[in-house]
């Protein structure tokens, strides 16, 4: 039985295919545990499960994408927007950024979406979570330092976030 559903990814087509799966799957959770889709912050990453893996589609991510202009080290511009056309009731979305993730044996997942939401929304939703209003398939996120709210089913996989909408998104 293969363990990862894409990996290893060895060329950019098996890196979008599985973008798009990101991008679905993400989307699906979104709805099943928001009840609607709230867009996505612009951002997608695939997590590599190789270390040849990784060294693939970090090259790959550098020719897709501008060095100069990413945020902490993480998140690269791509030079084309990769778009994903509305599906059935899944919205359109528009990725600006791309992430290629280091293995990690404690990720399984494919990878990941952010979503964001506006400041009283969000906190809302989060005060919900702390005051133990049962979600299915989210959770405030365990970090101190990253204001979170994680999308989860141990049977999808992916992970989405919600987050707050940053000034000029």
């Amino acid at each position: 039985m293969k363990l990862y559903r894409y990996s290893p990814v060895e060329d950019r087509d098996t890196l979008f295919q599985a973008l798009l799966h990101i991008h679905r799957e993400c989307s699906k959770l979104c709805y099943a545990s928001l009840g609607e889709y709230v867009p996505v912050a612009g951002n997608i990453g695939f997590f590599c499960h190789y270390d040849d893996e990784y060294r693939v589609l970090t090259e790959l991510r550098e020719r897709l994408t501008d060095a100069s202009d990413n945020i902490n080290q993480k998140y690269f511009r791509l030079h084309e927007p990769i778009r994903f056309s509305a599906e059935g009731n899944i919205p359109e979305a528009i990725y600006t950024y791309l992430y290629i993730r280091k293995p990690d044996i404690y990720r399984a997942q494919v990878g990941d979406v952010d979503f964001v939401m506006e400041q009283e929304r969000y906190q809302d939703l989060k005060g919900r979570l702390q005051n133990d209003d049962s979600i299915p398939g989210a959770r405030v996120f365990p970090r101190a330092d990253l204001d979170m709210i994680e999308l989860y089913d141990p049977d999808v996989d992916v992970l989405g976030y919600v987050r707050v909408r940053d000034v000029g998104e």
